[in-house]
């Protein structure tokens, strides 16, 4: 007699999911709250979904109460939870993740997005962040995007932001958002060789950056500088904009004196000797100048 079969049979995945969407944000047996936001707007969810779809969710809701002593009998909080920090529209992105394996983003809320699923470890989540961050991707919000990349380890998304730099950088300096790049992260954008702008316009906006930076952060202009302003490759400057560069860096002494000096001895020498041979390398948008033909035995 033959044994009994078995198989495990898919049934319709869009009423299931579909289901469970009614569920998102629905006080309707929900069993834990959270209150988000400066506008302290109340989220209703299920315990039993959020534990079982995220770990930083299940120690959350497992916490053992300050001052039991017996977590086998203590009862789960209840909450409310207070989650300042976070946008309510951000927040309900992740719990419709939770809930559906599926999220409703734009772009205002997707880099906030990145950020919490990065902070509750939702490695899918961030996947799709990080695609429809690359799909719509705009001038002004790359900036923001690869600051957010390489503060989240994220190394396709920098590797894609760097290359869409690359590819309008005259555009992208006029941003705020460039200004708004840390000082680290700017300092990786101008070591491209890439870059389609000259680099006459790159040391003016480097001096815009450097200035707001310097406002923001309290700090002098040579100091908050220091990183980027060795990438910017002096000796590719004629002479008459050296002369002007010195000119306007008496006032707030954002290039080492010692750089200009150095960009000086290659017009003297007519080669690049002393100086780092990535300084002398014409970008992709550098205008040629006439002594760059002294410089081309050195680039290569």
């Amino acid at each position: 007699m033959a044994g009994p079969c078995s198989a495990r049979l898919q049934g319709d995945a869009s009423a299931f999911s579909a289901a469970l969407r009614a569920l998102v944000n629905n006080p309707q047996f929900s069993d834990v709250t959270f209150v988000v936001g400066r506008e302290q707007q109340k989220v209703f969810a299920h315990r039993c979904v959020l534990a079982c779809r995220c770990q930083a969710f299940r120690g959350m809701l497992t916490q053992v109460p300050v001052g039991s002593q017996d977590s086998s009998s203590s009862v789960p909080p209840q909450g409310p939870f207070i989650l300042g920090n976070v946008q309510p529209e951000v927040f309900l992105a992740v719990i419709e993740f939770l809930y559906t394996n599926s999220v409703t983003l734009n772009s205002h809320i997707v880099l906030e997005v990145l950020t919490s699923s990065v902070e509750y470890g939702l490695q899918d989540l961030c996947k799709l962040c990080v695609k429809f961050i690359k799909d719509t991707l705009t001038v002004e919000q790359v900036c923001e995007a690869l600051q957010a990349a390489v503060t989240y380890g994220q190394t396709d998304l920098q590797e894609h932001c760097l290359a869409f730099i690359e590819g309008c950088t005259a555009a992208v300096v006029r941003t705020q958002g460039f200004c708004e790049l840390s000082d680290v992260v700017l300092a990786r954008v101008l070591r491209s060789d890439r870059l389609a702008v000259d680099e006459l316009d790159l040391v003016h906006a480097v001096r815009e950056w450097a200035h707001v930076s310097s406002a923001v952060l309290e700090r002098p202009v040579p100091e908050v500088a220091a990183l980027p302003v060795r990438e910017l490759r002096l000796p590719l400057l004629a002479p008459s904009e050296l002369v002007t560069l010195e000119s306007h860096n008496q006032r707030d002494l954002l290039i080492p004196v010692e750089s200009i000096v150095a960009a000086w001895r290659v017009h003297a020498l007519r080669k690049g000797s002393g100086v780092p041979s990535r300084l002398c390398r014409p970008r992709r948008g550098t205008r040629p100048r006439d002594h760059h033909r002294h410089l081309e035995p050195h680039a290569k």
